[in-house]
């Protein structure tokens, strides 16, 4: 459960779109890294008490090697603007019945500016979706994109399988210049729209954001187990039904790699085997890149045959795409790993870019 520290402010560290990183100093004389998000908690300043849930820091999770500021219990930020007697900010409750449930106003709500163009919206017109497993994918699909398009209108959709905050993912920040905007959908909260579901959140994306192409992918900081199917990013094959259903194009990324030390990863990972080979019950187009080494190559074709009874596997010219990647405005990282190595990986996200672009007209 959650393991609670105090502690006092030291220093602001660096700061980017929603959070703020500090130095926060415990009662033993030791430090740690904290993050804070000032829309939930307020803008903290050297010498405040902070409290802070240092569980996952302790364990050594996927949070970023941060402490988590929960409060600034003796400087609390003011109430927001909003009536509390009335909806018109909005009455989507995120991160539920947890103590920072923030309360947002969706993009189809009856307050919002955009309830005419989604109250009947139903259809995205076969606007081209990618779909990946981690949010490392995002930048690489986007680069693949803009090799080809570079005016092309990109939105992404954040789903709730890591990171709830858009605010935690210094690449969204990174990004800012190259996405049209970022719908959070479900419990995952920050973006530019909020959506009580990836259904509505896809719908904004075409109706709102009038978006060319979109990606679906999880936020930072994904929950795996180690089994088959103990892994938020099997919910990628959820998302290719939600994109047929709405009469969207899904294109899969498949996550390749020939550097991850884990056998069940290396080649095709056997979660995108499970994603679109047990959870999509809807084709999509699968992008294998091409220029893969040859051994490389020949394995994950191997292990994406039986996916063929449902879905087109599409191969996909990379040249240029290294290039594009290495243009990339923010690092590339995946599980530690960078472009050179684990260059496969990306690859692959930037040709399910590329392709989506075919599919946009």
């Amino acid at each position: 459960m959650v393991r609670w520290r105090s502690a006092t402010v030291t220093a602001v560290r660096r700061q980017w779109r929603g959070a703020i990183e500090l130095e926060a100093t415990l009662p033993d004389g030791s430090t740690v890294r904290a993050l804070a998000y000032p829309a939930l908690v307020g803008t903290p300043e050297p010498g405040d008490r902070v409290l802070l849930n240092v569980g996952a820091l302790l364990m050594g999770l996927g949070t970023g090697g941060y402490a988590l500021v929960v409060a600034l219990p003796d400087r609390l930020p003011v109430d927001p603007p909003d009536p509390v007697d009335t909806r018109d900010g909005g009455h989507l409750v995120k991160a539920r019945y947890t103590p920072l449930q923030p309360i947002l106003l969706g993009a189809d709500e009856e307050a919002s500016p955009h309830r005419a163009a989604l109250v009947n919206a139903d259809d995205l017109a076969g606007l081209p979706v990618v779909t990946a497993d981690l949010h490392s994918a995002l930048p690489a699909i986007v680069a693949g994109i803009r090799a080809d398009a570079p005016r092309a209108r990109i939105a992404y959709l954040m789903t709730d399988g890591g990171a709830l905050p858009a605010w935690f993912s210094r690449t969204l920040a990174g990004l800012d210049g190259e996405l049209v905007g970022t719908v959070t959908v479900g419990q995952a909260f920050g973006g530019d729209l909020e959506a009580t579901n990836l259904h509505a959140g896809l719908l904004a994306a075409r109706h709102v954001l009038r978006a060319d192409i979109a990606i679906v992918a999880q936020g930072p900081g994904n929950l795996g187990t180690g089994t088959r199917w103990g892994f938020s990013g099997v919910a990628v094959g959820e998302a290719v039904n939600a994109v047929t259903t709405l009469g969207g194009r899904p294109v899969g990324a498949l996550r390749i790699s020939a550097a991850d030390a884990r056998d069940r990863h290396r080649g095709l990972s056997h979660h995108s085997v499970t994603a679109y080979g047990r959870v999509a019950l809807t084709s999509a187009d699968l992008v294998l890149p091409d220029g893969l080494e040859p051994a490389l190559a020949a394995e994950v074709e191997a292990a994406l045959a039986p996916l063929t009874r449902l879905h087109r596997v599409v191969r996909v010219d990379t040249r240029g795409l290294d290039a594009a990647l290495r243009a990339a405005p923010v690092p590339l990282s995946t599980m530690g790993r960078g472009l050179d190595a684990d260059h496969a990986y990306f690859l692959a996200a930037a040709a399910a870019g590329r392709h989506a672009v075919t599919l946009a007209g």
